[in-house]
């Protein structure tokens, strides 16, 4: 069964706020106490705990501290859950070489909670939310409805730049889309046209980042100026933060809604299989974070999956070399931003490989299917 998730805006009062600061920063004693316990059972006794070693003695946490007793038991559970699965990606980047012990978090880093629906978060029927330790009921904004006979599973209560959000966990029943008929497209993603399609169309890159700079630029200045530890100090944070997170929002805005568009369009979608991570840490790492591939990536492929869509990515190389009319190789810079082939096809750089993925999604990827690859011969 598909699972979505379903983000709503948080409106607690002052008490709430207060209550709420407090359980992530107990949840956060206890994320620590964890750790420190698993570090001091392998060093005295070479032992390695796990998650149901510390689980069964969270009865004895919670009865000798009044701090754990009054909030969720399932929440705190979670809690160390969380450590278990931290301790499980140390131990897998260990096998291929890589250090990143699991550290003590920061209360103020330490910023979500989870629950279970039912179980120390409840939707009561005025449509405000309950959690176990907080006082009263917590307004919600229901910008949308929860799918009728969706099951609702999972809930995160998160702190983000001083807001508060609430993220539900949904799962969808099955056989509810059906694949749907129509055009195909192939996208080909850059920094300048954000998107170009195989129909012609140029999506421009925003320049949020560029954009932002020069006030984050202010705002990190006010922040280094202040003294450690002081109100001014915490007040200047808060205001960078706020920045980050707009410019964050209004790159989600734009990608969400280009993403609804192209599916709300097209019944096939083809895209280049990018690996962002390596491109992120290349000297375009600021434009190339910037245009959020990845994120567009995902946006779509969910967006899709609940429209009986189908989105195939495509093997990347040699797509802006390749003629999409007579397949042969024309070698390009990155300067070169209009493709001229010999067989007369003249196009703009992108769209040329727009087509060529589209033509690899439907006619094949491997090499001898469909057009000629760089790594072919080429008729002289």
């Amino acid at each position: 069964m598909p699972a979505l998730s379903y983000k709503y805006r948080l409106y607690p009062n002052r008490a709430q706020v207060a209550g709420l600061d407090a359980m992530l920063g107990a949840f956060c004693d206890l994320y620590n106490a964890s750790l420190q316990q698993r570090i001091e059972a392998y060093r005295r006794q070479g032992k390695t705990l796990r998650y149901v070693d510390q689980a069964s003695e969270l009865k004895g946490v919670r009865a000798a501290d009044d701090r754990f007793a009054v909030y969720s038991f399932s929440a705190e559970q979670q809690v160390l859950r969380r450590l278990d699965k931290a301790f499980r990606a140390f131990f897998g980047r260990l096998k291929k070489g890589k250090a990143g012990f699991p550290r003590f978090r920061a209360k103020s880093m330490f910023d979500s909670a989870d629950f279970r629906v039912g179980d120390g978060l409840t939707i009561r029927k005025n449509k405000r939310i309950g959690v176990a330790g907080i006082p009263g009921e917590i307004k919600v904004k229901w910008h949308r409805d929860i799918p009728a006979g969706a099951k609702v599973g999972a809930a995160v209560v998160s702190r983000s730049a001083g807001k508060w959000f609430v993220c539900f966990q949904v799962t969808m029943p099955d056989g509810g889309v059906q694949p749907r008929d129509g055009a195909s497209v192939g996208i080909d993603v850059g920094l300048s046209s954000l998107i170009a399609t195989s129909d012609g169309e140029a999506v421009m890159a925003p320049q949020w980042t560029k954009q932002a700079t020069k006030k984050q630029r202010r705002l990190q200045r006010a922040l280094a100026r202040a003294k450690r530890g002081s109100k001014r100090r915490l007040k200047a944070k808060c205001r960078l933060a706020r920045h980050s997170a707009a410019t964050a929002n209004r790159r989600r805005d734009f990608l969400h809604k280009l993403a609804r568009s192209l599916v709300d369009r097209y019944a096939f979608i083809a895209l280049e299989d990018l690996s962002v991570d390596r491109l992120a840490r290349s000297m375009l790492s600021k434009a190339v974070h910037n245009a959020a591939w990845g994120q567009l990536r995902s946006f779509l492929e969910y967006k899709a999956a609940n429209a009986g869509v189908r989105v195939e990515a495509v093997d990347p190389r040699g797509t802006s070399q390749t003629c999409p009319d007579c397949g042969t190789v024309v070698a390009k810079t990155l300067s070169d931003r209009v493709h001229r082939c010999d067989c007369g096809c003249v196009l703009d750089r992108d769209v040329a490989a727009a087509k060529v993925i589209l033509h690899r999604a439907i006619h094949g990827k491997g090499p001898g299917h469909g057009l000629r690859t760089p790594s072919q011969r080429v008729a002289a």
